[in-house]
């Protein structure tokens, strides 16, 4: 998540959001450098769009060649060079993105990370530099190291939220100077549905006027029109919980305020990002669009708070 302040605001309720041009998408996430903004996703080597509006987007291509070297000591049954969830967050001149090798179904997986201090790929300091392996899972465990999402919270701490299935979310605290885990970080439990399969995944996590919001995925993802996902979100006071719904039920025990389900055309909305602008937020998903057999495609609309501070679309 990055906020835009710095390049002047954009009101987004002012903008048509019918999106055009290459709109392939899967796990979305949000930028903007110098009144460009940019779409990284899954896909082979990191997927990568931009657009000058918001509206208009193209394909720049991927941020890797090829899976990470390094990442296949933690995967070594991964055989294409799909790379998953990535989350990207500006700090201190840098970008960051975190991103995800998997095999589907399976939580044998990794987490890496990679920098850039640029998103154009016609500045001449363009250059993604791999950090490497951040954290791993193995099927011994009862997580998951996929879908990874970066969250400073409001002492200047940064964590990383992740998780699919299994256990469910998991929080851990960073080191600010490597931007990986801190020395004996406890992992944390902030969400679970509680029964199995445990259908959460997808985290994301804002800081809105004292509150944190952890945005996740119900359900179930990659069916196309068969799809069940849904975003739903729950707050708490501090960014280690716990989280509860509008109706007071624990994100722990399966709580969440639905925030959208779909519709006939677009199926399973999920794995959503959050971008804010001033007093004006976005919210960014892919869903499954039934006039297409199922295309998973990107999806950008306003998101409104009420006065009661919770988020609607």
């Amino acid at each position: 998540m990055v906020k835009i302040e710095q390049f002047g605001g954009v009101n987004f309720n002012e903008i048509d959001w019918k999106l055009q041009g290459d709109l392939w998408a899967h796990d979305p996430v949000i930028a903007m450098e110098d009144s460009r903004w940019y779409v990284f996703h899954t896909g082979s080597g990191i997927q990568m769009k931009s657009s000058e509006d918001g509206v208009k987007w193209k394909q720049v291509g991927p941020i890797f060649p090829s899976l990470p070297e390094w990442s296949k000591e933690y995967v070594p049954e991964k055989d294409e060079d799909s790379i998953w969830a990535p989350d990207i967050y500006f700090h201190n001149g840098v970008y960051y993105i975190y991103y995800s090798v998997s095999t589907f179904g399976k939580n044998t997986s990794a987490i890496g990370l990679v920098t850039n201090t640029t998103l154009n790929p016609e500045n001449p300091a363009y250059e993604w530099k791999d950090r490497g392996h951040v954290i791993h899972s193995t099927e011994s465990d009862d997580y998951n190291c996929i879908d990874a999402n970066l969250i400073f919270d409001e002492d200047g701490q940064p964590w990383l939220n992740f998780g699919s299935f299994w256990s469910g979310i998991k929080l851990l605290k960073l080191d600010p100077e490597t931007m990986k885990p801190a020395e004996n970080a406890e992992l944390l439990s902030i969400s679970s549905k509680t029964e199995q399969p445990n259908t959460i995944e997808a985290p994301f996590i804002v800081y809105r006027e004292g509150y944190y919001y952890q945005f996740v995925s119900f359900d179930f993802c990659c069916r196309g029109i068969e799809s069940t996902y849904k975003i739903v979100v729950g707050r708490a006071k501090t960014i280690t919980g716990p989280y509860y719904d509008k109706d007071g039920v624990s994100m722990m025990k399966g709580g969440g305020t639905l925030i959208d389900a779909g519709d006939d055309r677009w199926i399973g909305p999920g794995h959503c990002a959050v971008y804010f602008s001033g007093d004006s937020s976005l919210l960014v998903n892919h869903a499954y669009d039934a006039l297409k057999k199922g295309k998973p495609t990107l999806q950008i609309r306003p998101l409104f708070w009420g006065e009661d501070g919770w988020p609607h679309i």
